[in-house]
Order: structure tokens, then C-alpha cells, then sequence
């Protein structure tokens, strides 16, 4: 199926809907450091309100995420975009200048843990949106949107916050993500599932069932965590000016949009999806590992953006290994439970850069993140491959006695015409 069946009226207020619920989410960290750099030891609150803003992420997506129900998603997820938008226009509506840091770490908090389980959600109205046969398809259009939205995010915040005001990028998110609150009623109220239990298993132990998938997928983000904040200290260190950090993350993640289209053109690729992911990340490693020892502008550019090709299609692969994996009922919750695992993984590299660069130099801080991600992978890999033994024994098992019954029927047919 080829991308331009995706462009039906469904598809595209889908989109819609999309940007509105995730363009505040991207512009959300610097925004809030923004929102506070004037009052005294600004930057450092403002790092504080992003850090309770991704934990609100990270601890609700999963919460929220095993509470939804497919068929009836639609006001679960209206309540929770409606909370991040309060928040944020909280955050937005002057609070900055006099409100306790406690009240705005606790609005940062709700802004993000309120709508924490609407990627998941979304993901999976798009992919029931669609016939099986476009999920691929339909999966790497909503990774090239989401590129686009990261990589237009950054630049939106810097120009309203700077050029009208520190609380104009928190009214334009709680803006919004209303609208999508609105937009909600043009999309399905769910999608359906053929059944609502997996053999009556609890959800909890069914998406446990997928850990190798999260590790593998936090192992991919915590790639994107070192690009993202060590890039800057790294040009220092190579005398480079700092002011190149932003076009050259932009050329990772136009390169990530790029390479997310591209795995999209076919319906499927070769190898299995956990060959395909571990090459994948393999592939973005090595990349990162060449921006560390690289001394020259250009060639630290086209390590970046050959990373990024590589980036998106590995997260791809592990959206569709959850499709392999998680019966339909469960998909919403281990798309929610698989952005939690992503952040925890921004989270944890970022946490590791931060206190490796105040011992070693910023190329040296990468090459650590870079042994992170190879860490993670080979955990995540390891792990699929014993679950996929296991889960070839019984199918064995089934087969051995089905050659059993039929040799013992044909022998008893033997007997009778003897």
C-alpha cells in the first residue's frame, strides 16, 4: 500500500489531532526554562519544572495507559488533554513571577502526567484507522510527523518566549492541546478488539511479556539524549561555535524524518524485526560514536544526520514488535508503557552525561553513552531471543503430537484392512 492511501479525510484530521496533542509536549522542557530564566536561580528552577514535567510523563503513561479502554477511549483520553491544558495555561497565565516554585513544579507535573497516555492512544486509533496491511505505512507517517514536530518545537518556544513573552509558548500549548480535546470527536471513539482478554492472563503480566521490547526501545532514546545535550559542550571542546547545535540537530532530525519515509516504502523488510531493530541501534551508535572523535563541522554533520536516518526506523521496529506481541486489547497500554520506557531512558543518559561531564570531556561523556545504549541492546536483545524460544516450545510440542495422532491413525487404518 503506498503512502498516498493514507490521505483520506480520517487519516488527516487524525494529523491534526496529533500535532495539537504533541507539538506542546516537544515545546514543553524549553519552554519551561524559559518561562523562569528571569527570576532568581532561573535556570536552575527551570531544569527542575522539565524535570517534573518528563517524570509526570514517566509515571502516568503507564498508569493511564493499562486504564484505557480500546473501545471507548475517546473520553479517557479528552480528560487527560484537558488536564495538560489547564496546566499549561496555568503555567502560561503570569504564575511565573510570584507563584511558589512548589506550585509551578506541581502544574509542570500535571501538564505532563495528564495527557501521558494520548501517544499511546492515538497510535493505536491510527493503526485501527487503517487496514492491516497500511500499519507500516501508517506508523512511519506518524514518526515523520512527529520529526517534523520535534524539529519545529525547539525554534517555535526560543522565538515567542524571546520576541513576545516568557508565558506565550505555555498559552499557545494549553491552545492547543484544547483544540485537540475538539478534535477528539472527529476520530473514532476507540477501535476494535476481537478479544478482550488474553486467555484471562491480568494486563499487567501480559505487557511484562514485552520487556525485552522496552529495554530495546529505551536503548534507542537514550542515542537521541546524548546528540541532544552533550552537542553543545562538545563543540566547545573542538572549538567549533556553539551556535552550529541547533542546525545540526535539525539535521538529525530531518534525517530521522527521512529514514522514517523511507522504511515506510515497503510493506516489510527483510529479517526479523528484533535483527532489524538491534542493526538499527547499532547503526545510530555507531553514528553518535563518530560525532565523538570527529574533529570537523561537516563530518560531525553527516554523522549526524546518517544517525538519524537510522534512528526513526529503529523505533519503528519496536512499535511493530509490540504489534507482534501484545494482543489488540493491550496495544494502547504498551504504546503508553513503551514512552515511559523511552523517557526513562532519555532520562537516565541524560542524568549519566550530566555527571560524566563534570569528570571527563564531553567526547569521552558520549563514548559512555554510547556503551549505555550497547549495554541496553544486548539486555534486549537477549531477551527476545528467549522469549521467542520459549514461545516456539509449545508450537513444537503441538506439532510433535499432531504427527503422533495422525501416525496413529494411520496405523489403526492399517490394522482394519489388514
Amino acid at each position: 500500500m503506498a503512502y498516498r492511501d493514507l490521505v483520506t479525510r480520517p487519516v488527516l484530521a487524525w494529523s491534526a489531532v496529533a500535532v495539537g496533542a504533541r507539538l506542546p509536549v516537544a515545546m514543553a522542557p524549553l519552554a519551561l526554562v524559559f518561562l523562569v530564566r528571569e527570576r532568581p536561580g532561573g535556570y536552575t528552577l527551570g531544569a527542575v519544572l522539565a524535570a517534573a514535567y518528563v517524570l509526570g510523563e514517566i509515571v502516568a503513561a503507564p498508569v493511564l495507559g493499562i486504564r484505557l479502554d480500546a473501545e471507548r477511549a475517546r473520553p479517557h483520553l479528552a480528560v487527560g488533554l484537558a488536564v495538560g491544558a489547564v496546566a499549561f495555561t496555568g503555567l502560561g497565565l503570569g504564575l511565573a513571577g510570584t507563584a511558589h516554585p512548589v506550585a509551578l513544579g506541581a502544574l509542570a507535573f500535571l501538564a505532563g502526567a495528564g495527557p501521558a497516555a494520548a501517544p499511546g492512544g492515538l497510535r493505536a486509533l491510527l493503526t485501527g484507522m487503517v487496514p492491516e496491511k497500511a500499519v507500516t505505512q501508517a506508523l512511519s507517517m506518524e514518526s515523520v510527523l512527529t520529526f517534523g514536530i520535534w524539529a519545529a518545537a525547539p525554534a517555535l518556544a526560543t522565538g515567542l518566549a524571546l520576541g513576545v513573552g516568557p508565558g506565550v509558548p505555555l498559552l499557545l500549548q494549553g491552545g492547543l492541546m484544547a483544540a485537540s480535546v475538539a478534535g477528539l470527536w472527529a476520530l473514532p471513539g476507540g477501535w476494535r478488539v476481537e478479544a478482550k482478554g488474553s486467555g484471562g492472563e491480568p494486563m499487567r503480566r501480559v505487557l511484562v511479556r514485552a520487556w525485552p521490547v522496552y529495554v530495546t526501545g529505551a536503548a534507542s532514546l537514550t542515542l537521541l539524549a546524548l546528540a541532544e545535550l552533550i552537542l553543545p559542550a562538545l563543540l566547545e571542546q573542538r572549538a567549533i561555535g556553539i551556535g552550529w547545535a541547533g542546525p545540526l540537530l535539525a539535521g538529525f532530525s530531518i534525517g530521522s524524518a527521512v529514514g522514517a519515509f523511507v522504511y515506510g516504502l515497503r510493506g516489510g523488510w527483510p529479517g526479523p524485526l528484533p535483527v532489524q531493530s538491534a542493526l538499527l541501534i547499532l547503526g545510530v551508535s555507531a553514528g553518535v560514536a563518530l560525532v565523538a572523535v570527529l574533529p570537523w563541522t561537516g563530518a560531525i554533520a553527516t554523522a549526524l544526520v546518517l544517525a538519524g536516518l537510522l534512528q526513526a526506523p529503529a523505533m519503528l521496529t519496536r512499535n511493530l514488535a509490540l504489534r507482534q506481541i501484545l494482543p489488540p486489547h493491550a496495544l494502547a497500554a504498551g504504546y503508553s508503557v513503551m514512552y515511559a520506557a523511552v523517557g526513562a531512558g532519555y532520562a537516565a543518559s541524560g542524568t549519566l552525561a550530566g555527571g560524566l561531564l563534570k569528570v571527563v570531556a564531553p567526547s569521552t561523556a558520549i563514548l559512555w553513552g554510547v556503551a549505555l545504549t550497547l549495554l541496553l541492546t544486548a539486555i534486549g536483545v537477549a531477551g527476545e531471543w528467549r522469549r521467542g524460544r520459549a514461545d516456539a516450545r509449545p508450537a513444537l510440542v503441538a506439532e510433535d503430537s499432531e504427527r503422533v495422532a495422525c501416525r496413529s491413525v494411520v496405523k489403526g487404518r492399517d490394522e482394519e484392512s489388514k
